[in-house]
């Protein structure tokens, strides 16, 4: 019954507005994708319909056709979606981002669709129950500046929440293990929270990632020297030193990422009716990490990976309703191709339309597009290496 109340909602919005140049109804949608392929087989062009083939493209995707924004790079595809689906994309997103409020929503959004609004978005949230429970976060007093670090893994943060209350048979504790620098975190369940099983856990983590220069806690000087203690006994090369409780630049973050945890999860089993919170702290750990961190401007795991984190079919730049109907990788291939097959044909007719406009210019020369293309992509890739290195 949600999706008919954020109807209802949805409906006035459009009501409200005066002019509408960015939703589609299904009718409509159905009726900009006739004309856009009526223009693009030859018809003579007037006036406005420059602005239409300028705003509007079509993708055939297995036999379906797909209005998008025109496309300059093959690895960016951004689709229209008509009122009708608008619920049910906004919603997936919301369970993936692991109850995500408007910000982390609109940058999962954004990277595949072109026309979901903020306003779309605030009414979807407004009518989530469990958001609504959460509440405000109380922020006074919490310092939420990243701390300043040239490199992954200089200083690390470990951190228990405390499951007693509600323990999953024989787990009683979260470890939280977060990476200052690009906040990514790892949840562990423990059943004690004895300097010994922290430990274990924490040289696992080590010996994947690498050991960290400092590693503080806020559950006391005694027992992170007891941790550092019992890892340098297991790993005689290692050295360690224990940093200052409540760090001035890290706490506010520290304690922003533990709610965040608790919240997720609180959310994750509520969605699944069950008590298993040691099954869904893989989800929750996922969920947070590719989610968008306001401090660093990307999400945890693309500051660690330097890529957006992947869900299979989802993550590419097909569809859902041709996602969903894909049995092989024949399939698969076929509908990449598509995608492909566009940005190509686009590409030749931009090459045309340059060379037609500068026909009157000596010394031009065609060949040389592609590697503008090229060159302008590696400057992307740069910068965006330059902007996680100054966090």
């Amino acid at each position: 019954m949600v999706d008919l109340k954020f109807y209802e909602k949805f409906n006035t919005l459009l009501s409200e507005k005066n002019s509408n140049n960015v939703f589609l109804s299904k009718v409509k949608y159905n009726q900009v994708l006739t004309e856009v392929k009526r223009l693009k087989s030859g018809a003579k062009l007037k006036p406005n319909d420059y602005k239409l083939l300028k705003r509007y493209d079509i993708m055939n995707v297995s036999n379906i056709d797909k209005l998008i924004v025109p496309v300059t790079d093959p690895n960016t595809i951004k689709y229209y979606v008509y009122n009708e689906e608008l619920y049910n994309i906004i919603h997936d997103v919301h369970l993936q981002t692991g109850h995500g409020g408007r910000n982390r929503m609109e940058h999962e959004l954004n990277a595949k669709y072109k026309n979901i609004t903020r306003e779309c978005l605030m009414i979807y949230l407004n009518l989530c129950e469990l958001c609504q429970r959460k509440g405000k976060t109380v922020k006074k007093g919490l310092v939420v500046k990243p701390i300043i670090s040239s490199e992954m893994n200089s200083r690390c943060q470990v951190d228990l929440i405390d499951m007693q209350a509600q323990p999953d048979g024989n787990y009683r504790f979260i470890l939280v293990y977060q990476d200052h620098l690009t906040k990514y975190v790892l949840l562990k369940p423990l059943t004690h929270k004895r300097a010994e099983e922290v430990a274990y856990i924490l040289l696992d983590i080590f010996t994947t990632f690498g050991a960290p220069c400092i590693l503080q806690s806020d559950n006391g000087r005694e027992f992170v020297n007891k941790v550092i203690e019992e890892l340098c006994s297991m790993w005689e090369e290692l050295k360690i030193v224990h940093g200052k409780p409540r760090h001035s630049q890290s706490q506010g973050s520290v304690e922003r990422a533990n709610q965040d945890v608790e919240n997720m999860l609180a959310t994750w089993l509520t969605d699944n009716k069950t008590n298993k919170w040691s099954e869904g702290l893989k989800f929750v750990q996922f969920m947070k990490n590719r989610s968008l961190h306001h401090g660093i401007k990307c999400s945890p795991y693309e500051a660690m990976f330097g890529t957006r984190a992947k869900i299979g079919l989802k993550s590419t730049s097909l569809p859902e309703s041709i996602i969903h109907k894909l049995k092989s990788d024949e399939d698969l291939e076929t509908a990449l191709n598509s995608i492909n097959t566009t940005y190509e044909i686009n590409a030749e007719k931009h090459i045309e339309k340059k060379s037609i406009d500068t026909s009157s210019e000596e010394n031009i020369d065609i060949d040389e597009e592609p590697a503008d293309i090229i060159q302008s992509r590696k400057e992307t890739i740069e910068k965006k290496e330059e902007n996680r290195c100054i966090i």
